[in-house]
């Protein structure tokens, strides 16, 4: 089997995500150091932080139910500084913000410019359409938003070229589980919590009815021998549904997604994995 990961600079994301997981990739990189598998699969790319942060040299698979945000990353793959270059068309201001949140671009790249441009001036990162698929994020009042640059979109083109791209529910892809596969698995949290803020943004997009769908996909990725990392809300019925079997560790991260009244602070996570059993 090839190695785990390269010897890649960690990479940032280019992307703003709620509930991004940068914070956790140095934990990561402990837990997968040494362990040899033949594939990465991300089924909830979001930002794709871990994927960015580790730097697999093994094919790799990003999957998310988002059909523009996997546009964005097929569009960076194939023309980052073009879409760097119309990135920095854009005015980070109240008006053009909702001007342009209310403007369809047509063409990829302006299409991948728009939805990078709005990421990083929205409110906190939050990707959130209406009943109508539209996406209503309200503005960020952001002074100095950290777009990426040409450098920096250009560095993950040259990651994301590479890979397999693919917008899907993850169920779809449980039919190609194989052993030595890697999964990192990010679901949006939807279950009660008292300092995650992320219940009320998620449960609408993930119930916990796909919770419990999701344990038959991890179920299928241990019985084929594959590898896998979920995290998930630190909750009694999320330790019951998923944590009897394998290895359970509490992390923390600071919590700054929600609105004037959602609670701040520190939230209590898990993650579980069957590696090192």
């Amino acid at each position: 089997m090839p190695a785990a990961t390269s010897n890649l600079k960690s990479l940032q994301p280019f992307l703003r995500w709620a509930g991004g997981k940068r914070w956790l990739v140095p934990l990561i990189r402990e837990l997968t150091e040494g362990v040899k598998y033949e594939r990465y699969i991300e089924p909830f790319a979001g930002a794709a932080s871990v994927f960015f942060g580790l730097g697999p040299t093994v094919p790799t698979h990003l999957v998310d139910s988002n059909q523009e945000l996997i546009e964005t990353y097929l569009t960076v793959a194939r023309s980052p500084e073009a879409v760097a270059k119309q990135i920095s068309q854009h005015e980070n201001s109240e008006h053009y913000y909702y001007q342009l949140r209310a403007t369809d671009s047509r063409g990829s790249i302006q299409r991948a410019a728009r939805f990078i441009f709005l990421n990083h001036t929205s409110f906190n990162g939050i990707y959130r359409v209406n009943l109508n698929g539209e996406y209503n994020v309200p503005y960020g009042f952001r002074d100095r938003p950290n777009f990426p640059s040409r450098t920096h979109l250009v560095a993950a083109a040259e990651r994301l070229v590479s890979c397999t791209i693919t917008s899907s529910d993850f169920a779809e892809i449980q039919r190609d589980v194989c052993r030595g596969d890697l999964y990192f698995l990010d679901p949006p949290y939807t279950v009660a919590h008292d300092t995650n803020g992320f219940l009320k943004y998620n449960q609408r997009i993930f119930s916990f009815e796909d919770q419990e769908r999701l344990k038959k996909f991890i179920d299928t990725v241990r019985s084929r021998r594959a590898h896998y990392i979920l995290t998930n809300a630190n909750h009694a019925s999320i330790h019951e549904l998923f944590g009897n079997r394998d290895r359970v560790i509490q992390t923390h991260r600071k919590n700054l997604v929600g609105g004037l009244h959602a609670l701040r602070g520190s939230a209590s996570e898990v993650l579980i994995t069957n590696l090192g059993q």
